[in-house]
């Protein structure tokens, strides 16, 4: 299962905040269309039917079904950038 570092976790609540955002938001990753084997991240309202959620503290990463097999041994880290636009990647877990 896919696991979130803690800069992710600063970084995903960071997107997070607004008067507008549902409490149960979260980032979600999936396949990105006409692009094989390239994976999308979007702010997302809810998990869409068949996606697994990863949870920490108070962050949520919703994983589309086609990409859990491809993050199983991932974790999701993240590089502060300007307000709003941090820097993930994947990295393999040891």
């Amino acid at each position: 299962m896919l696991t979130l570092t803690d800069n992710a976790v600063v970084a995903i609540r960071d997107l997070l905040v607004g008067e507008n955002v549902p409490a149960e938001a979260g980032l979600r990753i999936a396949p990105k269309a006409d692009e094989a084997g390239t994976l999308e991240v979007t702010l997302a309202s809810m998990p869409h039917a068949g996606d697994q959620v990863v949870e920490k503290e108070d962050v949520r990463v919703f994983v589309a079904e086609e990409a859990v097999r491809i993050l199983d041994d991932k974790a999701l880290d993240a590089q502060p950038g300007r307000p709003g636009q941090p820097s993930f990647r994947l990295d393999r877990r040891t």
